[in-house]
């Protein structure tokens, strides 16, 4: 750490350019030229106060435009972090989420939220193509690379196509990889929006209030049942969704 405290050299206290925008710049040359990796902690507010001898609140509006401009995540607790380029999904073939990091080089982990029965009401029957009080299962976990969360999923079940779904460890395997392992999907269903959330969702995804997120909706037919609608939250900083596929030729993905 102090290896990258000695590397900002002296700010010119001197200058018109506010000291701030120093701290920026540097910051950003870093990680364009690639001295700073994707994934490297910086040093704390505190680290920097010191070592660059300005106040705390010019180190915090250096950091908090940086994350602002997703160069940065800020970590509650953990500190600050290079951010990972944005990782980019297809909007037709989402792959398992930890089949995804792992191949990145980067560590998984996963955490349940909530799995539990609920009886459908009358939006979420009508979406499951059910009748209303049918009974559904529900998972709601948050999954992390490298201890920082980029997706929480939000997904209902059809018990009568899944039936053994809640004796499953979403720790170590996910609903996307088991619910694979049960039958192949005949007809999908995906709506993408861009959506502030709520402070829950704040909270599980680590992210300030005014982040903006990517949410995809998705439903997933065998035959003519809808066997899981799940929506999918990823801060936008740290996500993208795409797609490019042959038309006539795509392997869809619960």
């Amino acid at each position: 750490m102090q290896a990258i405290l000695n590397s900002f050299g002296e700010l010119d206290k001197f200058s018109p350019e506010p000291l701030y925008q120093q701290i920026k710049q540097i910051i950003e040359r870093y990680i364009h030229d690639g001295k700073w990796q994707a994934g490297q902690k910086l040093p704390s507010e505190n680290e920097l106060v010191d070592a660059l001898e300005v106040s705390r609140m010019t180190v915090n509006r250096a950091l908090r435009e940086l994350t602002q401009q997703g160069l940065v995540n800020r970590v509650h607790g953990k500190g600050t972090f290079v951010a990972e380029r944005p990782r980019h999904a297809s909007l037709i073939e989402l792959e398992d989420i930890a089949t995804e990091v792992l191949s990145r080089g980067k560590s998984y982990r996963s955490e349940v939220i909530n799995l539990q029965r609920k009886a459908a009401d009358q939006e979420l029957a009508e979406a499951m193509q059910l009748n209303v009080g049918s009974e559904l299962y529900y998972l709601c976990a948050v999954h992390f690379q490298d201890e920082l969360p980029i997706q929480l999923e939000s997904r209902y079940v059809n018990t009568l196509l899944v039936p053994e779904f809640m004796q499953q460890d979403f720790t170590q395997i996910t609903s996307t990889a088991y619910l694979l392992q049960q039958f192949r999907p005949d007809e999908m269903e995906h709506i993408v929006r861009a959506i502030t959330v709520d402070r829950t969702t704040q909270q599980l995804l680590q992210i300030r209030v005014d982040q903006p997120c990517l949410q995809l909706g998705r439903r997933t037919w065998v035959g003519q049942q809808v066997v899981t609608q799940v929506t999918l939250t990823y801060p936008g900083n740290r996500y993208e969704l795409g797609a490019r596929y042959a038309t006539n030729d795509y392997e869809p993905r619960l």
